[in-house]
């Protein structure tokens, strides 16, 4: 029987890898670039072990790999012919097709990677977006399918960040920039046989466009207000107007969930929270106004009319996991869709098409493709598989419930190592970003890797967190925002005193806000968590706060406060994990990608040079050609390895100092 070992070799350094003509200005590492000086760890040269297929535990770098041959956004070609999907396959998120009737997929990019996608309306093209390593400031392309031609329709422009509303017809598209002044999101139309644009509406920080009418006469556009909520408008793309749908005095969500437009543009469903707590099914008719379709206890996560709108098909998140309805309309009747693998799902339908798609994930799911025809068992089209992985190796979380200290239940996913001990096993705590985000039942490879090895993982959902109400999601905002910090001291004193874990070896670890919230729970309760590790993280609010990306300074000033106001200023001047810094007493992993445009890389620098000054270890892994985020495979690779080395060796039997 032969034998095989699969090494992986990569030469890592930044280089700027353009598609077309692309306009490579870059961002030198934030505001004002990145310390040279300051000692830190880069990926050159490294090589990779990803084991051997079958091993138990399975190697992080073969985990990673099964990651990747996973797909996402993936949607229809109009008539349902193909699906269109990213993949990281190649080692970065490139765009694919795939015919339904299951012939082979065709790569279609080949670039610096894939960051949004959209099919023209007659199904011939696909307009798809790249920018230069992560600093999100992005070019637009056209690539046509039949001829498998592209050009660069719209160049990046420095401080261009641009979000795309939809086709109007299919020579022209509608798109929101703040390409202007570089703060405010003002309304373009683009003609994409000659690149002629036009600004048609001059806007606002956090107004943006969110769907385009099947007709394109209208569009509907949003306005952030905090992390989680908008006000909506309907924009007449032939008079350049601007009407109110609802900005309620509460605030609420009517966005998330995206706009299933009727075919006579004579209206939409979508889902919101007004007046309620959870985001549920709606219609808003252009002539009558809103009426509500369903209320329920939980959030509807994604809508779609289908076949004509005959159909019309939801999905909503219940405990993390999602759950779809079909509803005939015609018929006035539900149906039942059987089928499907347990875990997070993603559809997607035409007017045109005869099915319905559902992207699967989940705990042993990277990323699959399902198809409904109305009628039936659902039918696979794509298996991502583990890429040698045994399944049997994969851990299903657990849902745990645990009642904060002032009486909020909070919630997260538990993690544990399938071979007992005598003893509780050593475990770190993941927090999400956002802070409007929620742990949901990913396939995640350090999760697996980490599990397989002994240690248990916990993905906390603090207060803050979506997926459990309007109430739940507001409990973090301003001045309780350290009440969401120490709901990760009440999990672990929960966890730790029913002997779930070994309390004396937990370390806490987060990106982005999830980076914030590490840096915030060891600089205010020193003692509890045994390690750290943060990634692009925030550590003086008041810098992040001032060279925040246009579109978070827009949701921010709810969330946090108006650092112009002498009230913020002074709040965050004091309760700033950089002002606390001084009772950090454990080793800190630290990250950073050059390229950030959300925290610049200055907020992870100070941190790590304040707790060196101190004695304290901590590391520092700056990726010179990534954004906020590793966004290719073998830089996730490398971090993932160094990472886990990290905890491997602070989650011994060393005790946390008092």
């Amino acid at each position: 029987m032969s034998r095989f070992l699969f090494v992986v070799k990569f030469l890592v350094i930044a280089v700027v890898i353009s598609t077309a003509s692309f306009n490579a200005f870059s961002q030198s590492g934030g505001m004002k670039g990145y310390d040279k000086t300051l000692e830190a760890i880069e990926p050159y040269n490294v090589s990779f072990s990803v084991g051997l297929a079958g091993d138990t535990p399975p190697a992080i770098s073969r985990l990673i790999l099964a990651e990747s041959r996973g797909i996402r956004n993936s949607s229809l070609s109009p008539n349902g012919s193909y699906v269109a999907y990213v993949s990281m396959l190649t080692g970065k998120y490139q765009l694919w097709v795939q015919p339904t009737d299951g012939r082979q997929a065709i790569q279609l990019t080949f670039g610096s990677g894939v960051r949004f996608y959209a099919w023209s309306p007659d199904g011939e093209d696909i307009l798809y977006s790249s920018d230069n390593n992560g600093n999100e400031q992005e070019s637009y392309y056209l690539i046509n399918l039949e001829k498998f031609s592209e050009k660069e329709v719209l160049t990046a422009v420095k401080g261009g960040f641009r979000v795309f509303g939809g086709f109007v017809s299919n020579n022209t598209i509608l798109f929101a920039s703040t390409e202007r002044n570089k703060m405010d999101f003002d309304l373009y139309l683009t003609n994409l046989q000659n690149s002629s644009t036009e600004m048609i509406y001059e806007g606002r920080m956090g107004l943006s466009v969110s769907s385009v009418s099947p007709d394109g006469k209208w569009a509907i556009m949003k306005e952030s207000i905090g992390e989680d909520s908008d006000s909506l408008y309907l924009f007449n793309i032939q008079k350049y107007t601007l009407n109110t749908i609802s900005s309620p005095e509460r605030r609420a969500n009517h966005s998330d969930a995206g706009f299933a437009w009727a075919m006579d543009s004579s209206g939409f469903y979508f889902a919101t929270n007004k007046q309620q707590e959870f985001q549920n099914l709606a219609y808003y008719s252009l002539s009558d106004g809103m009426k509500w379709i369903e209320k329920a206890s939980h959030d509807v996560e994604r809508v779609k009319l289908c076949k004509g709108d005959k159909y019309l098909a939801w999905t909503s998140n219940v405990d993390g996991y999602s759950q779809l309805r079909v509803k005939d309309l015609h018929e006035n009747k539900n149906i039942d869709v059987d089928g499907l693998p347990r875990g997070v799902w993603r559809i997607n339908c035409e007017a045109m098409a005869s099915h319905l798609l559902i992207e699967t994930k989940g705990s042993s799911d990277p990323g699959s493709l399902y198809t409904w025809n109305f009628n039936g068992d659902v039918e696979m089209l794509f298996s991502a598989g583990l890429a040698g992985v045994p399944k049997q190796s994969i851990v299903e979380p657990k849902s745990v419930r645990i009642k904060a200290r002032d009486g909020v239940i909070l919630q997260g996913l538990l993690y544990l190592p399938q071979r007992k001990n005598n003893t509780p096993p050593p475990a770190i705590f993941r927090v999400h970003g956002g802070p409007t985000a929620q742990s949901r039942p990913y396939f995640d490879p350090t999760t697996q890797y980490l599990v397989n090895q002994g240690i248990a993982v916990f993905k906390s959902n603090v207060r803050g967190s979506t997926g459990f109400g309007h109430t739940y999601v507001t409990l973090d905002d301003r001045e309780k925002r350290l009440d969401s910090v120490r709901d990760l001291v009440d999990m672990h004193e929960y966890l730790s005193d029913e002997g779930i874990i070994d309390g004396d070896r937990v370390a806490v670890a987060g990106g982005s806000y999830g980076g914030y919230a590490v840096n915030a729970v060891l600089a205010n309760y020193p003692g509890h968590f045994a390690a750290g590790v943060s990634l692009f993280g925030v550590a003086d609010w008041v810098t992040a706060l001032k060279v925040a990306s246009p579109m978070l300074k827009a949701s921010d000033i709810i969330e946090y406060g108006d650092i112009n106001d002498p009230k913020w200023l002074a709040f965050y001047q004091q309760y700033s994990p950089i002002r606390q810094a001084q009772n950090i007493n454990v080793p800190v992993l630290y990250s950073h990608g050059v390229m950030d445009p959300r925290i610049d890389i200055a907020e992870t620098e100070i941190m790590v040079k304040t707790l060196r000054e101190n004695n304290i270890e901590a590391p520092f892994i700056r990726m010179p050609d990534e954004g906020h985020g590793w966004k290719k495979r073998e830089n996730r690779m490398f971090y993932a390895l160094e990472e886990v080395k990290f905890l491997k060796r602070v989650l011994g039997d060393k005790k946390p100092s008092e």
